[in-house]
């Protein structure tokens, strides 16, 4: 495995998120864990360098959430969850990069809701065959962590999933 170093220095320069070719995605169980929502983001944007250091954003519209049930979708966008008419943006911003096991840890700060919490997010990074970068990783958060409760009758597990799988490329 190459070292945080190494990546750093192959990976030197400005990047930009390519979306086409890039996931958002979450699950959370429901219906008291008998059932997993999953769902994805259409709309996102992003930017990262690499030099001495790693940093980034990534912005997310809320509003693109799709779960493929446009009432669940129209109820995610609501106050009880996103919020998206005070809240229109997520947004994951990298401070800095780790090794951690056989993967890399990026240090972060997740915003959802208007409210900030620092996340560590354990990366893959592979170098494709168009000298582009792929970044795949997964983290859980507590939903109420971040003012998103929605839930009815306690039927809506505390625990959600994040995944993505990003690809940038060299500006």
């Amino acid at each position: 495995m190459a070292t945080t170093s190494d990546i750093l220095t192959a990976s030197a320069g400005n990047w930009t998120l390519v979306p086409d070719r890039s996931t958002v995605t979450f699950r959370n169980k429901t219906l008291w864990g008998l059932a997993t929502v999953t769902g994805r983001f259409t709309e996102f944007t992003g930017e990262g360098s690499a030099g001495a250091g790693v940093s980034g954003r990534v912005t997310i519209a809320a509003a693109s959430v799709r779960t493929g049930i446009g009432k669940r979708d129209d109820h995610l966008r609501s106050a009880d969850f996103f919020d998206v008419q005070a809240h229109p943006d997520i947004t994951v911003e990298v401070t800095g990069l780790e090794p951690s096991d056989d993967r890399l840890r990026l240090t972060t700060v997740l915003t959802v809701r208007g409210v900030s919490k620092p996340v560590e997010l354990p990366v893959d990074v592979q170098t494709l065959d168009d000298g582009a970068l792929r970044l795949s990783g997964q983290c859980e958060v507590q939903r109420d962590d971040f003012g998103v409760s929605g839930d009815l009758l306690g039927m809506v597990g505390p625990t959600t999933v994040l995944s993505a799988e990003l690809v940038f490329t060299r500006v």
